[in-house]
């Protein structure tokens, strides 16, 4: 079967959420074929295998857990707003986040972690891409004196790791609050950084 990037950007549309909410080993391709209404055939005739299903619906997750607050970050003025709208973003649209199975970083890192070495590196290189992307704003803000010199690569480590967990137990706990809680928490961090 020649590959279609239409059938394939359906397959991944129609499985994201599944590998989100269930991980690749709990996927099987009986949800696959489900989900989409394709057979065996169809899917593999678009994918190379499970992997490659599984790697192109984690990227559709992150995408789609992203998107929105990139534009909203953009439209953001300074450093510090910037993490301020990323962080109320989070306050607000985890119901969403939480619905499609939670945090695809999370789900995806603890999934592949042991097991699934293409996974794995795609996700080593999200999360690296995540903290540059943090520490370009904070060393911006430190250049233009809007915000003070800090180690901003502990500062950025800290908070991926609190906003991961944060996620992990109020998705487990059925506790939002946890996650807000502690967004509120990094906000204060922030904005005790600005001069």
């Amino acid at each position: 079967m020649v590959r279609s990037e239409k059938t394939r950007q359906f397959i991944i549309e129609k499985t994201a959420s599944i590998f989100n909410k269930k991980g690749y080993t709990g996927t099987y391709l009986s949800d696959l074929t489900n989900a989409t209404g394709l057979t065996k055939g169809s899917i593999y005739g678009n994918f190379k295998d499970k992997n490659e299903v599984a790697l192109e619906a984690f990227k559709y997750n992150y995408k789609f857990q992203t998107k929105q607050v990139l534009e909203k970050i953009d439209k953001a003025s300074n450093a510090a707003d910037k993490f301020l709208t990323f962080l109320n973003h989070y306050q607000t649209a985890f119901k969403r986040i939480f619905n499609n199975g939670g945090c695809a970083i999370l789900n995806t890192a603890i999934d592949a972690d042991d097991g699934n070495d293409i996974l794995y590196k795609e996700v080593v290189k999200t999360i690296l891409q995540w903290q540059n992307w943090m520490v370009s704003i904070l060393d911006d803000g430190i250049s233009k004196t809007e915000l003070k010199s800090i180690d901003t690569n502990e500062f950025t480590f800290r908070m991926i790791a609190l906003m991961q967990g944060s996620i992990m137990v109020s998705k487990t706990l059925n506790n939002p609050e946890i996650l807000v809680n502690n967004l509120e928490h990094i906000k204060n961090e922030i904005l005790q950084l600005k001069i």
